[in-house]
């Protein structure tokens, strides 16, 4: 789903704190309009001084009228048109203090307005850091509920930079820009009032010009726009390479390729730069562009309103005014024009948060309180990561209670596919997957994943300690849980050579530890909940012999109450299994006892006399 590039692509985020961004708007409109009588209170300060010049130039003994006649007499028409629009009374200076009231209104609505300021600034503080804490929350908890086929589709580099980068440019556009761009619409549509109540001429001609701002504004926003999202695209494909060049680091420094890494880093890098100036270079237009049509408007406004004062149709200050509300005027349109990279980027970014947001998710629902004794049924599933390449054809195997099943073949055959089917991190094209009589589909994820513990191929260890990692496997696991569980998958041997035992902490991915101890780990982590069916996925392929062997002691005393599926185990699992399936090519080609399939000559054979399933 592609979401449009509109600022509106920025208003649903401030939909749940609605209450403060209403509040936020009635104080800038406050504060607005004090800041708008300012002008008005200044111009009439600058009448009062000129009419008091002006006064102080003509005879005392004369009225203004008279004066003007006089003037007119003598053919200065200009001066007297000036004198005829001014308060001034002829022989009279300075009026001190009408002077100083107009000056301390001025300097009260300013002040005024800064207070108010003031108070939406907080509003907007608290507003915004409330909506970025709950869209962090929300990112977080969505890349948890995603499904894995589409985490799988859509990169870990890419999610990486949507919830890190992509939120920060959008608190930074907020930030910087939702009261500006607030206080910047409200000033254009209150000093664009006064105008035309002050001199509906003169706004007609500074208004002349804000069509070409307009317009202008509105072309290089629609070509930025697209530069934008390619920048931020760009800088997802950057996070991308700079995750897998980090985790990957060693194998890169074994294999002496860190140069092919820095060049696919250089490659992606030159990318985002080339992207980013062309949408700085665009946006960056628009201050200029504004500033060019400001200044215009200004010589236009000066010439004009200089004209009118001299006929007498204006006075100064209200001239000095009208000047002062057009720059404002002006103002607020260059600052949405430099705004334009930061609303621009906001709302590229916004577009890819909210696309990811709007996304599928799994819906974990709860467990069921049915006892299950962990019967596993495949009834003819068909499956495949591309619809036109399946990758299972009809594959049919069964799994009683307390049975164990291997299944063995080549690689590619499928086997870890079986897995993603069963903990329904994929949906079969046809068939069923069942667990103890239910189509696992008609199960909510919860009841399925916590009826099944999982020793993945590739141990997963996080940063904590050796219990923690342990008691992940299960909510709410006890101390006794996890010792239980580290004493069956032999933990518990090298933990008490460890200065804390089971309370040692380990680094992210278990880096302090051996690549048989984290297998070991991500065992005794699958047995603290004391699942019904026990998914082991080349469980012990990271072990040594001695250790493998420790394991399936542990492995023959747990499988006597619960039912095993081991794929592509070390052969003396594989022996001991109750049964063996063998797949080639996506489907089932031998099932039997080791013995049963060893005399019949068949693919097991093969593959035990070349060593793919390993003694």
């Amino acid at each position: 789903m592609t979401r449009p590039l509109h600022l509106s692509t920025l208003l649903p985020l401030l939909w749940p704190v609605r209450a403060r961004v209403a509040l936020l708007v009635l104080l800038t409109a406050a504060a607005v309009g004090l800041g708008a009588l300012g002008p008005l209170a200044l111009g009439r300060a600058t009448d009062v001084v000129f009419d008091g010049f002006l006064g102080a130039s003509l005879p005392a003994d004369l009225t203004r009228t008279e004066a003007v006649a006089g003037l007119r007499e003598n053919g200065q028409d200009t001066f007297a048109g000036v004198v005829a629009g001014s308060d001034a009374v002829p022989g009279r200076g300075v009026d001190g203090g009408a002077l100083a009231r107009a000056l301390a209104v001025a300097l009260g609505l300013f002040a005024g307005a800064a207070l108010l300021q003031l108070a939406a600034a907080s509003q907007l503080n608290h507003a915004l850091h409330s909506v970025m804490r709950d869209l962090r929350r929300r990112t977080e908890t969505k890349v948890n509920r995603t499904p894995v086929e589409v985490a799988d589709r859509q990169g870990r580099g890419d999610l990486l930079s949507r919830v890190t980068n992509d939120v920060d440019t959008i608190t930074v556009s907020l930030t910087q820009g939702l009261g500006q761009l607030l206080s910047a619409a409200m000033t254009l549509a209150v000093t664009a009032t006064v105008m035309v109540v002050l001199s509906p001429v003169l706004a007609l001609a500074a208004f002349l010009t804000l069509p070409l701002a307009v317009l202008g504004t509105r072309a290089l926003m629609k070509r930025s726009q697209a530069r934008f999202v390619a920048q931020w695209e760009a800088l997802g494909q950057l996070t991308a390479a700079v995750d897998e060049g980090i985790s990957g680091h060693e194998v890169s420094s074994a294999f002496h390729r860190p140069d092919e890494h820095v060049a696919r880093f250089a490659e992606h890098n030159d990318r985002l730069a080339r992207e980013g100036f062309r949408a700085q270079a665009v946006s960056g237009l628009a201050a200029p562009l504004m500033t060019f049509v400001g200044n215009l408007s200004y010589v236009v406004i000066c010439v004009l309103g200089g004209l009118r004062v001299a006929s007498g149709s204006m006075t100064v200050g209200g001239v000095q005014a009208f000047v002062q509300y057009a720059r404002q005027t002006s103002q607020p349109i260059s600052e949405i024009s430099g705004m334009l990279n930061e609303l621009q980027a906001g709302v590229a970014a916004a577009q890819r948060v909210l696309t990811f947001l709007e996304g599928p998710e799994e819906d974990a629902g709860v467990r069921t309180d049915r006892v299950g004794r962990g019967e596993l049924e495949l009834r003819d599933v068909t499956f495949g990561y591309d619809a036109d390449a399946p990758v299972l054809r009809e594959v049919s195997l069964r799994a009683a209670a307390g049975e164990t099943v291997a299944v063995v073949g080549p690689t590619g055959a499928g086997k870890s596919t079986l897995v993603n089917l069963l903990l329904r991190f994929r949906e079969p094209q046809c068939g069923a997957v069942v667990l103890d009589g239910r189509d696992v589909a008609e199960l909510s994820l919860t009841d399925v994943r916590s009826r099944v513990g999982l020793v993945a191929q590739d141990p997963w260890l996080f940063s904590g300690t050796i219990a923690e990692n342990i008691a992940y496997g299960c909510a709410g696991a006890t101390r006794a849980d996890v010792e239980r569980a580290a004493t069956l998958a032999r933990v518990d041997a090298f933990a008490r050579a460890m200065p804390r035992g089971l309370d040692t902490p380990i680094g992210s991915d278990g880096a302090d530890l051996s690549a048989g101890q984290r297998q070991l780990v991500t065992l005794a982590r699958a047995l603290v909940g004391d699942p019904e069916l026990l998914v082991l996925d080349e469980a012990t392929s990271s072990v040594d012999p001695r250790t493998s062997a420790l394991v399936q002691d542990a492995l023959a005393q747990v499988r006597r109450d619960r039912t095993c599926l081991v794929i592509a185990h070390r052969l003396a699992t594989v022996r001991e299994a109750d049964r063996i399936v063998v797949l080639d090519e996506g489907r089932v080609v031998e099932s039997g006892t080791h013995e049963e399939l060893l005399g019949t000559s068949g693919l097991y054979a093969e593959l035990q006399a070349s060593s793919l399933v390993p003694a």
